[in-house]
């Protein structure tokens, strides 16, 4: 990677996980600059249409790392009730160790933007579509017909979604593992 992919990776990597914490209202582009350690003009450079094009890179940066941390815990086991569960231990692991959504979900973002970009929501969009494929994909290879796949995977998507943002508002796990176990019930039916 050269420096200059390497400078725009670093802001899109700070801004991501910033956007994912604190929101992306909340998070100023100094802010970015600072923790990114990057040259104030390279943010301008790279995002010359401002936050909000950051905030596209950033939103799909963060659907791509959380697609890959799903695909990478449901490849584990053939069963997908033993890899969704991983994935669920998986992610009640990171929000203890972390207690922040960073690459968990967009949940966040997509919460606080959606009426007010729609570059940024349809951004959000297109990730939360692309792990209800993840969910159904990993259905289909087991044997589920596909549009018992396609509507599932669309279920637990939004019980996961549901169950993270419970999670960090609660503080609390709790949410995750009933989702486990209504996941478990929705497969073996």
């Amino acid at each position: 990677m050269n420096a200059k992919n390497n400078s725009r990776e670093k802001i899109v990597g700070t801004a991501s996980d910033l956007f994912q914490s604190q929101g992306f209202y909340a998070t100023g582009l100094n802010e970015i600059i600072k923790k990114s350690g990057s040259p104030k003009g390279s943010l301008y450079y790279y995002f010359p249409e401002g936050k909000e094009e950051l905030g596209v890179a950033a939103v799909k940066f963060a659907g791509r790392s959380i697609q890959q941390k799903i695909k990478d815990g449901l490849d584990r086991y053939t069963d997908p009730i033993l890899a969704i569960n991983a994935v669920i231990k998986d992610m009640i692991t990171a929000l203890k160790q972390d207690g922040k959504l960073k690459n968990t979900s967009l949940s966040l973002v997509a919460l606080e933007t959606y009426l007010s970009s729609e570059a940024l929501r349809t951004a959000c969009s297109e990730s939360f579509s692309a792990l209800e494929n993840i969910y159904a994909q990993k259905l289909l290879d087991s044997g589920v017909p596909k549009e018992r796949a396609e509507q599932l995977g669309i279920v637990i998507q939004s019980l996961m979604e549901g169950a993270i943002l419970l999670s960090v508002t609660h503080h609390d796990t709790t949410a995750l593992g009933l989702a486990a176990k209504q996941i478990e019930l929705l497969l073996k039916k």
